[in-house]
């Protein structure tokens, strides 16, 4: 590489690493330290298959068209198809082109590269973001950030000593909606947050996933199949080449976990991104394969109810058999609901108060709210080389600390469902631990003590509809000690 080259990348490099990196894993560290004008963000491609040449590659050779300060220079997949296609559709739209690897660490040692787009299945995520940290790159990894819980907690340990930027591609958190709604659930206008639920309902009549293509080039001869398994590094166990486990991995727990994390993280991630939410507290799963009986091993109904300490309870549910029926993403607070419809592609929300004789204010009617639309899978690109150009990874609209929260909430629920138990989550020591009676009598505990509601994070409203009201009744409520009427103590 010429020495401009290298002075570029060194500069870029010595940036991000000058951002302020903590050991404490739920604080962002940042900094202001932007890229050199004349700079280009050197970006290989790490299985640019299905969304990975749709999303990625297709997104950012746009974005390289219209003078965004990239460059797409690599792209590594086991699949020569896969390979060679996304090769071949970057020389198109941007006139140069970019080397091949099949081995993605010999991308990132020969390259020098800046950063890397990761588009692989769920058991390599964690393995690919950690090797690029610690390689001093920028990384944007598809969902789910990470396969398990502990993955998820060493990626965002990782980040955290970087100083990288990186983001995990749920591309609704770069909707502008839920930054909106964030700001209007801390002002108070729900009152005391307690419940969100949200969805993803589909239906199929072949059955989900399988509708991604099977073909004959898909073959022990174009496809390094101990390499995608992740034998040697312990990722899988070997087994038989077999087009279904390649091409449909979603639909077995070795390589991913179904809807809850292709479907479900999705959800769950944009309601922690409205409230402010983050790691749970307790966590149970349920479902089962009611209808899919193809060989699958997730489940085709789950549902996974996850609590808080912040006193807010959260439902993400969802059928693959009833698409017609679904619920509505809603957030409800003791004052009012937020309601948003469904799907990720929103021009407006609902706003329903509760009735006067709870909130006190006759003036209170429904309302719809305007919200802007974007292309959030553009916009969410966007952010990602904002942030590098900025040097800011706190710029991020979802960053690895929501990721591994995300991840842990809807893992934690399949673990649920898989075992038959309920789970505890330590958001200090980042550990899981099986549920216990602990959880209720702590609630029943505040209430016997007359405690006042927790809140989400941010929460600036003070008492504003988080207190009951006392009736004049309750003056006669409390045991009779001694026979003696309480009312007259």
């Amino acid at each position: 590489m010429s020495d401009p080259t290298n002075n570029r990348r060194d500069f870029i490099k010595h940036s991000a690493t000058a951002i302020a990196a903590t050991t404490a894993v739920t604080s962002v560290a940042s900094a202001k330290t932007p890229v050199d004008a004349n700079s280009k963000i050197r970006i290989g491609f790490i299985g640019p298959g299905g969304r990975g040449f749709r999303a990625h590659v297709g997104t950012l050779c746009k974005m390289q068209g219209e003078g965004q300060p990239i460059e797409l220079v690599a792209v590594c997949d086991v699949y020569s198809v896969h390979r060679d296609r996304a090769a071949k559709y970057i020389e198109e739209k941007t006139g140069n082109a970019p080397q091949q690897y099949i081995d993605y660490a010999e991308m990132i040692e020969k390259e020098n590269l800046d950063a890397v787009c990761i588009g692989t299945p769920d058991h390599w995520h964690a393995k690919q973001a950690i090797d690029s940290l610690d390689s001093g790159l920028h990384v944007y990894c598809e969902k789910p950030m990470t396969k398990t819980v502990e993955e998820a907690i060493d990626v965002l340990k990782t980040w955290q000593k970087s100083g990288q930027v990186m983001q995990v591609g749920v591309q609704s958190t770069s909707l502008p909606l839920w930054k909106q709604v964030n700001e209007m659930l801390n002002a108070g206008k729900l009152g005391k947050i307690l419940q969100y639920q949200t969805e993803f309902f589909r239906n199929s009549a072949q059955g989900q996933w399988r509708g991604q293509k099977l073909t004959k080039e898909m073959t022990p001869a174009n496809i390094d199949w101990r390499r995608w398994l992740g034998v040697d590094e312990g990722l899988a166990a070997f087994e038989t080449f077999d087009r279904e486990k390649y091409g449909q991995w979603r639909r077995f727990w070795e390589y991913g976990s179904g809807m809850f994390t292709d479907l479900f993280v999705h959800r769950t991630t944009s309601m922690f991104k409205a409230t402010g939410l983050r790691f749970p507290g307790r966590v149970v799963g349920a479902g089962g394969i009611f209808l899919e009986y193809d060989g699958r091993t997730v489940p085709d109904v789950a549902t996974v109810v996850a609590d808080f300490n912040e006193g807010v309870q959260g439902l993400v549910t969802a059928t693959m058999a009833c698409a017609n029926t679904p619920i509505n993403q809603t957030i409800r607070g003791h004052h009012g609901s937020f309601v948003f419809g469904t799907g990720e592609s929103f021009d407006g929300f609902d706003y329903i108060p509760e009735r006067p004789q709870v909130t006190r204010n006759s003036k209170l009617k429904e309302e719809r709210i305007a919200t802007q639309k974007v292309d959030s899978t553009y916009e969410h690109f966007k952010n990602w080389i904002d942030a590098m150009v900025a040097g800011d990874r706190a710029m991020c609209n979802n960053d690895p600390l929501l990721g591994a929260a995300a991840i842990t909430t809807v893992i934690l629920g399949a673990q649920s469902y898989r075992t038959g138990k309920a789970y505890f989550f330590d958001d200090e020591s980042h550990t899981v631990k099986e549920a216990d009676a602990t959880w209720a009598t702590r609630w029943e505990q505040r209430s016997a003590n007359r405690g006042k509601p927790n809140h989400i994070a941010g929460w600036n409203a003070g008492d504003a509809g988080s207190v009951l009201e006392e009736p004049r009744h309750m003056s006669l409520a409390g045991p009779w000690i001694n026979g003696k009427d309480p009312s007259e103590a």
